[in-house]
């Protein structure tokens, strides 16, 4: 089993520090039935601490499951024990649901780009999974909660103008302005859903406010409680503009005035997220996100991930805001483009 401190010993990768659990079923994990939730001296549920997304479940339901929204605990167990036979380190890095969904599909070895996930460029190679979390598998089909398909809704007829363009334009950059903000080092956005990678929150309450610590690119979002109004609509972020209340025992988070950049699942600066924690167990804390934007979805659509408590500590993500890959992403391109080049004057 990986180790906290088995990454720590080799700090040069310092942007691959990562943290590391036992995989387990959310639906084994027993909660006692006199448990009760702890609260802080002004009587909120005591939300503090640092807590872990591992979720191996992928966000949208596998085509495959059709209207399956949950496995039984048998299927569960061989698809974690694929898992563990496939990922044992030696084969490319997995993200998000590539790990839940190659146990899925049986496959025989993992590569980066090999359909089974997006995330990376066939061809393009990857670290391997040494460096990777091990991951929490329970019964569930998918991250997405609404609608109860498993899927993200259809997009507006905007909304596809938009993603046609996107699919039209060349995944290179021509120049760093280009690249994502994730790439740039500016945000991975808010809120950051993506697990097993650098995917740890620390949670900090007073009567006033609440913070919350992101591992990934150590962001602090700190967030006024009750009465507070949000910014003027002119004045936009790339991680919005956030304000909470307590509804019940649950933390209400919602944030608007994006910026248009935000990077946010393709949505535009109009989108609102509403984030609502719960503490439903001495170590799991449910986190809803809804999404809402009319000029994206055809409806709003929400996902629900459970984060684990861990004694593990928050680990600084060492994003370089020099960003030297960026002169190697960029090389590459023009290395690429003068081929094509040279390759169109031989054909004439």
């Amino acid at each position: 089993m990986k180790s906290r401190s088995r990454v720590i010993a080799v700090t040069l990768f310092g942007a691959m520090l990562l943290c590391a659990l036992p995989a387990t079923s959310q639906t084994a994990q027993s909660q006692s039935s006199d448990w009760m939730v702890p609260r802080t001296v002004d009587g909120h549920p005591d939300l503090q601490g640092v807590w872990a997304n591992n979720s191996a479940t992928p966000l949208e339901r596998p085509e495959v499951l059709g209207d399956r929204a949950y496995l039984t605990d048998e299927e569960v167990a061989t698809i974690q024990a694929r898992a563990a036979e496939l990922f044992n380190g030696e084969t490319d890095a997995a993200f998000g649901g590539a790990v839940f969904e190659a146990a899925l599909e049986g496959v025989d070895d993992y590569q980066s780009g090999d359909g089974v996930t997006d995330d990376t460029p066939k061809g393009t190679g990857n670290y391997n999974q040494f460096w990777l979390v091990d991951r929490d598998f329970d019964n569930r089909t998918s991250l997405i909660i609404d609608p109860t398909s498993g899927r993200i809704p259809a997009l507006t007829p905007d909304g596809e103008q938009r993603a046609a363009a996107r699919r039209g334009q060349r995944r290179a950059a021509d120049s760093y302005a280009d690249r994502s903000n994730s790439d740039r080092c500016i945000t991975y956005g808010v809120p950051r859903t993506s697990s097993g990678y650098n995917s740890y929150f620390q949670l900090f309450q007073t009567p006033t406010h609440v913070a919350i610590l992101q591992e990934m690119i150590h962001e602090v979002r700190l967030i006024p409680l009750e009465g507070q109004p949000h910014t003027p609509e002119d004045v936009r972020q790339y991680n919005g503009d956030s304000r909470a209340r307590w509804e019940g025992d649950s933390l209400v988070i919602e944030t608007r005035n994006y910026s248009r950049k935000n990077g946010i699942r393709q949505a535009t600066e109009h989108v609102t997220t509403t984030e609502r924690f719960t503490r439903v167990g001495p170590d799991t804390l449910q986190w809803e996100v809804t999404y809402d934007d009319p000029n994206t979805w055809t409806q709003p659509w929400a996902l629900m991930i459970p984060l684990s408590k861990t004694e593990d500590a928050i680990f600084e993500f060492a994003c370089h805001e020099g960003n030297y890959a960026m002169e190697g992403i960029l090389a590459g391109q023009r290395a690429l483009d003068r081929a094509g080049a040279s390759g169109e004057t031989e054909s004439r």
